[in-house]
């Protein structure tokens, strides 16, 4: 029969799990409870923010399709052009 302390123990163990998996706090990057990235939000943020900072050259919307598609493996950095290059266009909407 299991102690007092174990009992406890395991108590403490499953109510630290419940507060780390429901708590509000959004830190970005994200992280997972297994200490590995979103990668996936973190390419959704970064297509937002090149749109934010590009308007209408930039294709949000193509550039979001694209995380979906390739499971965020290919992160657009606004500053680095050969990244955000296929979301670019010169056309005036």
């Amino acid at each position: 029969m299991p102690s007092i302390k174990s009992l406890l123990f395991i108590a403490f163990i499953f109510a630290s799990a419940y507060l780390i998996e429901n708590s509000s706090a959004s830190p970005y990057p994200s992280l997972d409870l297994f200490g590995g990235y979103d990668i996936l939000g973190i390419c959704l943020k970064n297509c937002a923010q090149c749109k934010k900072m590009f308007g209408s050259f930039f294709e949000g919307q193509l550039c979001a399709d694209s995380c979906v598609k390739f499971k965020g493996k290919v992160i657009p950095d606004c500053e680095d052009l050969a990244s955000i290059a296929p979301f670019l266009n010169t056309k005036e909407e």
